[in-house]
């Protein structure tokens, strides 16, 4: 089992190293930084509400319970993954232990598995994809470029963001499922309030 555990890590070091050095240039060496730490920048949380507002009052019922649900959705996720998943895991990032990565970001202090960057975007694009369809393709490869930037910038190894992503999508799952049950119970009983009055 140990073998097997160290041959999957040499694996998970050599497709780093790869989308870490390999495909190292000018244009993802400007782009990779800004990408991952699009959540830190003021102009860009002030157009994600500005597109949430838009969502909430210009987005039909779908893009109105997509906006609603994206706050618990998050909430949820990433205080799963930072504040269990990371700490039971307890993986250090590549930056902290390997030599020779093409480091582009703060390394950080956080644990490595499974990436938050990636847990949280693709719940987000779970949400989103499944009450707008005809932006699913946007939705997530919105989500799967942040996910490779955190490999890109040396923050994470790649399978810190493929578990992120399963994390991600299972989490939207049960918020989406726990809303269907949830919309399913409030017209069962308003239809039959309905039927009981007309009785």
């Amino acid at each position: 089992m140990e073998s097997l555990i160290e041959f999957l890590f040499a694996i998970d070091r050599s497709l780093f190293f790869f989308c870490n050095r390999m495909l190292e240039n000018v244009l993802f060496d400007v782009a990779m930084p800004f990408i991952t730490d699009l959540n830190k920048k003021p102009a860009a949380l002030v157009i994600v509400g500005i597109l949430w507002l838009l969502l909430l009052w210009r987005g039909g019922n779908g893009g109105r319970i997509a906006a609603l649900l994206l706050i618990p959705t998050i909430a949820f996720s990433d205080q799963l993954n930072s504040s269990f998943l990371k700490h039971l895991v307890d993986r250090p990032r590549p930056c902290h232990v390997l030599a020779d990565v093409h480091l582009l970001v703060t390394c950080g202090s956080g644990y490595s598995f499974p990436s938050s960057h990636a847990v949280n975007n693709f719940a987000g694009a779970l949400v989103l994809s499944y009450f707008l369809p005809r932006w699913t393709w946007a939705f997530f490869a919105y989500a799967g470029l942040v996910a490779f930037s955190r490999i890109y910038v040396g923050v994470h190894y790649p399978s810190d963001v493929v578990a992120g992503a399963i994390v991600g999508l299972i989490c939207a799952s049960l918020v989406i499922l726990l809303f269907r049950i949830a919309e399913h119970w409030w017209y069962a009983r308003a239809r039959s309030r309905r039927d009981h009055h007309e009785a």
